[in-house]
């Protein structure tokens, strides 16, 4: 243990603690705004710094160690000082227009200034310009950017994607897309991670807020809201709710009060993309197709872009299942149509989700006969919706728990936890061994897919069915995803079944999510969508009549003619619109995107 005092405190802490975590056991809140555990600590923003007795100069507290006696002051005249000033040349280089970023009142920048009493800055304004692809469900403000470059850290080191870089030095420093590239040349998986994890507005998504109010103003809509499931662990963070108050109700009630024609849950249809995506792995169990690769899940948008762009050597072997969220479009541009007795393009389809990269899926085009057009029309993230909520003046404590509308109307328990890390997987497999062996299995016996709060990203397990043994894995977080693909690659891993979810924790992680400053909330959320499975009255997804009445009146079997050309896509049908990415030495890093279509 080493001993020191912090303000006059003294404290005993592990060795290679730093000044911050020393200061934080004390109930000690350093500032900060570079600094992510585990993640960013280069001290690049210099507001944790510290005074420490013996020493001239101010240190960091977010990377320096603690040593034997040391004497720290974290709130000193001298601290204080450097403090404001850092903080107001920071100020300097950002736009400050804080009423019209979608930060206000959730911007560390802007808490600092103002416990730091900042009234007024001492120097010049300079604002960066960089043009943007606003059309992008990315978007890049670099007026905002603070330059604390968590955005690469992110991408680095936990997606493995090296989307942005440093350009420049000292005061002509910039964040950018890697080797000149604009964002829509480069391989970015849509994740959202950056988003996440940037202190400011500098990243956000790109708001579709207004196409939706518009399109609930026309008269000659008919708007149709889906909810996906990890938005019902997630939206009450935003608006002061608690877990047990945030119900997916609530979120009906209040679309309702928008002028939503019709809400549903997708979960319904997550059960549906379980019924296609568990037959169509028990298909190519018995004609011997994952013998030499398995088979992946490909409901996550941002682990579709990443594979094509990354690994397209195994598009191949994704499930041709389309999405929750695209087949519940698809069923609404075609059954629901015409039970209203409406034109497929009569309907507005939104999507209500935890994803920035279900922007860029609701732009794939849907091939089907007549119904041609897209799947969904529209897509808002979890923030988004929340500021729906408070710009039409809905009071969240009024909101009453309603039910969605009918013919679409049941869930299961097992499609509710298609947004955490192993969801997918585990749902299949209850769908699965009933398909195998005729009843069904406990609703908790492939738990070991789940991830835990220890969990490195990778789950794996084996399981026998009926005398053939089944071997999965669930992975999230695309670093881990490219690890294990090239494990698979070069025949050191083997499984039939893969479940890759390109955000950390899962959906309940995405980068559409309310943001907690050096938090992690996806293993929290998770715990609440299994909370959720074990108290739905229905736990398996074969087992949901609404989806058994679509298929009797409508499609009529899993894996039909109709199910395929509505429920299935042509993963070939768009590739990533890519620009190799180089080294320093012109050489290709990503040499796999030459080898598309």
């Amino acid at each position: 243990m080493v001993n020191l005092t912090i303000d006059k405190h003294p404290i005993s802490v592990q060795e290679g603690t730093t000044l911050m975590e020393a200061a934080a056991t004390l109930g000690i809140n350093i500032p900060h705004l570079c600094y992510w555990k585990d993640l960013n600590d280069i001290g690049a923003c210099r507001v944790c710094v510290v005074e420490v007795e013996g020493k001239e100069r101010l240190l960091t507290a977010c990377n320096t160690k603690v040593a034997e006696g040391m004497v720290v002051y974290t709130n000193s005249p001298k601290v204080r000082l450097d403090r404001r000033l850092t903080v107001q040349m920071i100020l300097s280089q950002h736009d400050c227009k804080c009423a019209t970023c979608v930060r206000s009142g959730n911007c560390p920048l802007q808490k600092i200034a103002n416990d730091l009493n900042i009234q007024e800055c001492c120097f010049g304004e300079r604002l960066e310009k960089q043009p943007w692809d606003k059309t992008f469900p990315l978007i890049r403000d670099s007026e905002k950017c603070i330059k604390c470059m968590r955005c690469i850290q992110v991408c680095d080191k936990i997606q493995s994607l090296d989307i942005w870089d440093l350009e420049g030095t000292g005061a002509r420093s910039t964040i950018n897309v890697t080797c000149n590239r604009t964002i829509r040349e480069a391989d970015c998986a849509l994740c959202g991670q950056c988003i996440t994890h940037c202190p400011t507005g500098a990243l956000r998504e790109r708001d579709d807020t207004e196409k939706l109010w518009r399109a609930l103003a026309d008269p000659n809509r008919v708007v149709v809201v889906q909810v996906a499931p990890a938005v019902r662990a997630a939206w009450g963070e935003g608006l002061g709710l608690s877990r047990q108050e945030a119900t997916i109700g609530k979120i009906f009630d209040a679309l309702r009060k928008m002028g939503a024609d019709y809400v549903f849950d997708t979960t319904f249809s997550a059960d549906l993309t379980i019924m296609e995506e568990a037959n169509e792995l028990l298909e190519r169990m018995q004609k011997g197709e994952l013998g030499g690769r398995p088979m992946f899940t490909s409901c996550c948008p941002g682990w579709i872009r990443f594979v094509k762009s990354e690994f397209p050597q195994f598009v191949p072997q994704l499930s041709t299942a389309k999405s929750p969220m695209q087949m519940f479009g698809a069923v609404m541009k075609s059954y629901f149509a015409d039970q209203l007795g409406k034109k497929p393009e009569d309907i507005f389809s939104v999507a209500v989700m935890p994803c920035l990269a279900k922007k860029g899926e609701a732009e794939m085009e849907l091939y089907y006969e007549e119904y041609a057009g897209h799947d969904t029309d529209c897509v808002i993230t979890t923030r988004e919706l929340v500021r729906m909520i408070r710009g039409a003046n809905i009071l969240p404590a009024l909101l009453k728990d309603v039910e969605p509308d009918r013919l679409f109307h049941d869930g299961s328990g097992a499609g509710v936890i298609f947004g955490a890390t192993g969801g997918v997987m585990e749902a299949a497999l209850r769908t699965a061994y009933f398909s195998i062996m005729g009843k069904n299995c406990e609703p908790d016996a492939f738990e070991n897919v789940r991830a835990s709060s220890e969990s490195t990203g990778l789950t794996e397990a084996e399981f026998n069915l009926n005398g053939r043994q089944l071997r999965i894995a669930a992975v999230s977080g695309l670093a881990n995803t490219r690890a294990l693909l090239t494990a698979i690659e070069r025949g050191e891993k083997h499984y039939d079944f893969v479940e890759v979810m390109a955000c950390p924790g899962g959906c309940v992680g995405g980068g559409g999510q309310p943001q907690h400053d050096g938090y992690e909330m996806a293993y929290e959320r998770g715990q609440n969508l299994y909370f959720l499975d074990r108290n739905a009255s229905i736990r398996y997804s074969h087992m949901n009549p609404d989806v058994w009445d679509l298929y009797n009146n409508f499609f009529e079997k899993p894996l039909s003619h109709k199910a395929h050309m509505l429920l299935h896509t042509d993963h070939y049908r768009w590739q990533m619109p890519l620009s190799p990415r180089r080294d320093r030495n012109g050489h290709v890093i990503n040499p796999n995107i030459r080898l598309q279509g």
